[in-house]
């Protein structure tokens, strides 16, 4: 049985809005768009962390907002717009609330998975499909977890598995699966609808941070779907097209996958030094045992230096994923029609980018929402307060892969200029 969940009806007034809005139609727009929905989110973050509900109303949120649509073809009411555009939406939604902006931006990088390792009917056929029914995707996919297993079924296919992680999967409408036909060894991913009762979610995702992304495991029992559905493969031969699942385009969504983790650390880092800004102004009191007490807390030195210090390594992690996402924007779109063409050193160049922004992002966000009980005071530990939330989000979510081997990639790349061997991490 499902655990409590949050009410979408709590969010009318602003699905109402949006809908009398519509959609943005510049990248400004759109970046003010996650603006205002951080807005809406922040007040009652920390209350939502404690509470830990199952976050329908977020999502019901994220989709009236139109945020989900964001990359979406506009002849089907998508938004046009690129990924460097979604990787600021994420990174400033996620100032007012991490959970939901990694919920967006893993829906982001599923509903695009047809884009790149589907074929022209299928990226069609699945794009139409989840911009007109505005579905958020979710996703039964660690390759951690192998054993996720695919056998006929007369005319068709079945899964049968289990997954220790399925972030947003309980949340969504349509569902992601990848497993190995056991007949032939190929990996096949496809997409299914999720409101069915072969997926037993467990809805155990009790862990101290990114407690709102419903991360938690699902069993897999008796999916079926239909060759035509299996992304990337010849319905004919029920053999992959090796042009389409062999190319260094099939690869990209692993690097996207990583600049969108850096733009929700970015945005919790932030989240929490504006928080911690709130705090610091209204309540925290300076140090009266120095030889040169100040008046106020806003006159401290160690607490204007370490805003200083916070704001600048902000501040330089953004601009380094400003960069990258520009340059791997550019290959994913620009490559879109002729994916044949992008090599593989373009490919791992911008790979390493991406990891250049992965260690520092990674680094900043764990420095600053940890530091920032430092220029807040004793008195803001107290639970009500949850400021703890910010640090424990980016430690949690700093671990899906080792660090150290993301520095190793890149300092093997500098000194010898090798570029990484694509993987599900790389």
């Amino acid at each position: 049985m499902a655990p409590p969940a949050s009410d979408p009806t709590v969010y009318q007034a602003h699905h109402d809005a949006f809908a009398a809005e519509g959609l943005p139609t510049s990248p400004a727009g759109w970046v003010e768009r996650a603006q205002k929905v951080a807005g809406i989110l922040a007040p009652d973050a920390a209350a939502r962390n404690i509470e830990q509900k199952v976050p329908h109303a977020e999502v019901s949120l994220l989709k009236s907002s139109g945020l989900t649509k964001i990359l979406g073809d506009p002849k089907y009411g998508g938004g046009g717009q690129t990924w460097e555009v979604a990787f600021r939406a994420i990174r400033e939604l996620a100032t007012g609330d991490g959970s939901v902006g990694m919920l967006l931006g893993y829906h982001l990088q599923w509903s695009s998975l047809t884009r790149v390792i589907g074929t022209e009917e299928q990226k069609e056929r699945w794009e139409k499909t989840i911009l007109e029914t505005n579905s958020f995707v979710g996703a039964a996919v660690n390759p951690r977890d192998n054993d996720s297993r695919i056998t006929p079924n007369g005319e068709g296919l079945v899964f049968n598995g289990f997954k220790n992680f399925t972030t947003g999967g309980a949340l969504s409408d349509l569902i992601v699966l990848e497993g190995v036909h056991m007949e032939t060894n190929d990996h096949i991913f496809t997409i299914v609808p999720t409101k069915q009762p072969g997926f037993q979610f467990a809805y155990n995702w009790h862990n101290m941070g990114m407690r709102l992304t419903e991360s938690g495991s699902c069993k897999i029992e008796e999916i079926p779907f239909e060759w035509k559905d299996a992304l990337g493969f010849d319905v004919e031969a029920k053999k992959p097209i090796k042009e389409l699942l062999e190319s260094p385009y099939e690869t990209l969504l692993g690097p996207i996958f990583q600049l969108v983790f850096s733009n929700f650390y970015n945005g919790i880092a932030r989240g929490a030094l504006q928080t911690a800004k709130g705090y610091t102004t209204t309540t925290t009191r300076p140090w009266p045992f120095t030889h040169n007490p100040q008046k106020s807390a806003l006159d401290e030195h160690y607490i204007l230096a370490k805003y200083g210090r916070y704001l600048a390594s902000i501040r330089a992690a953004d601009a380094l994923c400003d960069v990258a996402g520009k340059e791997i924007s550019d290959l994913f779109h620009g490559y879109a029609g002729n994916k044949l063409d992008l090599t593989a050193r373009q490919r791992g160049e911008v790979a390493e980018s991406v990891t250049a922004c992965k260690i520092t992002s990674s680094h900043m966000a764990l420095e600053v929402t940890g530091g920032v009980f430092e220029v807040t005071g004793a008195r803001s530990t107290s639970e009500k307060y949850s400021f703890d939330r910010f640090w424990k989000d980016i430690r949690v979510h700093t671990l899906h892969d080792p660090l150290a081997y993301k520095e190793n990639e890149l300092g093997r790349y500098y000194l010898t200029n090798e570029i990484p061997t694509p993987s599900w991490y790389t």
